[in-house]
């Protein structure tokens, strides 16, 4: 039993990290925390299917070596070779990954600049207040947001 334990140390270490990451999405009560849970979540099941796919021994990448007129001469044992598909859908998923980090950032800035804070539970109650109504003495919203100059092109003649 130790023996699988210490030869499967690779898989532990994504299982421990998947843990924490979903400890984080769903115990932590700060947006950002959740959303660097979700991040380690997500690394961790891409270094688990990136650790599947890895071979021992002298393995290559599947680019056959004989010359275009000898095809069919021989069999091509494909022990000798890693399957490259892991790797490509673990690209993808690392591009998913990203986009996921950015639409998250976006909207917790968005909730941050209309509730005042990232903690879940102010948000709530916040969100379960009424609406106030504006009055004709009410000041206009400080959302303390200006927008940036756009910056100048090159080649646009600005």
């Amino acid at each position: 039993m130790i023996d699988f334990v210490v030869g499967h140390y690779n898989y532990w270490m994504y299982i421990g990290l998947l843990m924490i990451g979903f400890y984080a999405m769903m115990a932590k009560k700060n947006l950002v925390k959740k959303i660097i849970g979700m991040n380690i979540f997500q690394s961790a099941i891409i270094l688990f299917y990136i650790s599947t796919s890895v071979k021992k021994g002298g393995v290559t990448v599947p680019i056959l070596e004989h010359g275009s007129g000898d095809h069919g001469t021989h069999a091509v044992d494909v022990l000798n070779y890693a399957n490259p598909l892991p790797h490509v859908l673990m690209l993808t998923a690392i591009v998913v990954m990203v986009a996921t980090l950015g639409v998250a950032v976006a909207v917790a800035i968005l909730i941050y600049r209309r509730y005042g804070t990232l903690e879940e539970d102010e948000i709530v109650l916040s969100m379960n207040q009424p609406p106030r109504r504006k009055r004709a003495g009410d000041e206009k919203e400080n959302t303390d947001f200006t927008p940036l100059p756009l910056p100048l092109s090159p080649g646009r003649g600005n």
